[in-house]
């Protein structure tokens, strides 16, 4: 229930925020810049893998539900399942908030997604917004992982 109140109260400061807010370095914000940006692009060229090797190899999402996925392998399994049958393009990726807290960062963001079946069919727009958790690693080609990451529904005001 603690942890209910602590994500409920974030989730109000994030709605009200009118614009990016950051803590941070403007190297750090850089760094990470970098890792997000790295991550977008392996996303949109459909690369499974490389979007896995971003991720923590305990990493955890939550798309809502019981839509969960559980570790860098099962990441790339599911990854690479739909980008197989669907081209995938980034539409929206509009930065609310960054923080820097030591080893880690917690970033906010609104996304739009483009899922268009490679067999023929209508598109899909998915919208939503994500706090994702980064964590500074010496193994990452770009020295963030993404630790965990929970999305839900977009606002109207995308």
């Amino acid at each position: 229930m603690k942890m209910l109140i602590v994500l409920l109260c974030f989730t109000l400061i994030a709605i009200n925020a009118n614009a990016q807010t950051s803590s941070g370095s403007d190297e750090q914000l850089k760094s990470l810049a970098l890792a997000t940006q790295a991550i977008w692009d392996a996303f949109a060229r459909g690369d499974a893998a490389q979007v896995a090797e971003l991720h923590a190899p305990n990493v955890e999402k939550y798309f809502g539900g019981n839509n969960v996925i559980l570790g860098r392998a099962a990441l790339q399994k599911e990854l690479a399942e739909w980008f197989k049958t669907a081209k995938v393009e980034v539409l929206v990726k509009k930065i609310e908030s960054t923080v820097f807290a030591g080893q880690t960062a917690i970033q906010t963001f609104i996304f739009s997604i483009k899922s268009t079946p490679k067999g023929g069919g209508k598109p899909e727009i998915i919208n939503g917004r994500a706090m994702l958790v980064f964590m500074l690693d010496k193994t990452s080609p770009t020295g963030w992982l993404c630790l965990r990451e929970m999305t839900q529904e977009a606002p109207d005001n995308k």
